[in-house]
C-alpha cells in the first residue's frame, strides 16, 4: 500500500499534472511537495540571485512559495492537505536524498526552462533511473 508520496515540483505544467495525478490516484496517501532551489551558478537562473542573499534559506523559502501556493490550491480542490518542503542544491540529488521516507515518487516528465534541460539534463529521467523506490513519470 502506498501511504507516503513525494512530488517534486517546480512551476511547470508537468509538475502541476504530477501533483494532480497523485491526488486523484492516491487520495488516502500523505503527499509532500518538494521544491528544490539550485545552488547558485551561471546555469541556474533564479538561484544565481541567492548568492547575494544574507539568509539563503529564507530566500529559498521565498522562491518556493509561489510553487507551494499553487500546490495547496490544487490540493484544496481535492479536500487534501499537503506537506511542503524546500531544499537547496542540485534537484536530482536533493530528491534522491529524500526518497527513503516515501513509498513512491510522482514527478512531471519535464519542467524548468529549455536552458535548464540543456545544461542539467532531464531530472525526471535521472530520478527514474536512480531511485530505490518506484517512480511514476507523468506526461
Amino acid at each position: 500500500m502506498i501511504s507516503r508520496i513525494l512530488v517534486p515540483m517546480d512551476s511547470s505544467e508537468m509538475a502541476h499534472e504530477a501533483l494532480e495525478y497523485a491526488l486523484e490516484n492516491h487520495p488516502d496517501a500523505e503527499i509532500t511537495v518538494l521544491h528544490v532551489v539550485g545552488e547558485p551558478s551561471p546555469m541556474w537562473g533564479e538561484a544565481t540571485g541567492l548568492a547575494l542573499e544574507d539568509d539563503l534559506e529564507q530566500a529559498a523559502e521565498d522562491l518556493a512559495e509561489s510553487v507551494f501556493t499553487s500546490a495547496r490550491e490544487l490540493a484544496a480542490e481535492y479536500d487534501v492537505e499537503i506537506d511542503t518542503e524546500v531544499r537547496l542544491g542540485m534537484p536530482v540529488r536533493a530528491i534522491l536524498n529524500r526518497v527513503d521516507d516515501f513509498d513512491l515518487i510522482v514527478i512531471g516528465s519535464h519542467g524548468g526552462s529549455v536552458a535548464d534541460r540543456l545544461f542539467v539534463g532531464n531530472v525526471a529521467q535521472k530520478v527514474f533511473r536512480r531511485s530505490p523506490v518506484p517512480v511514476v513519470v507523468v506526461r
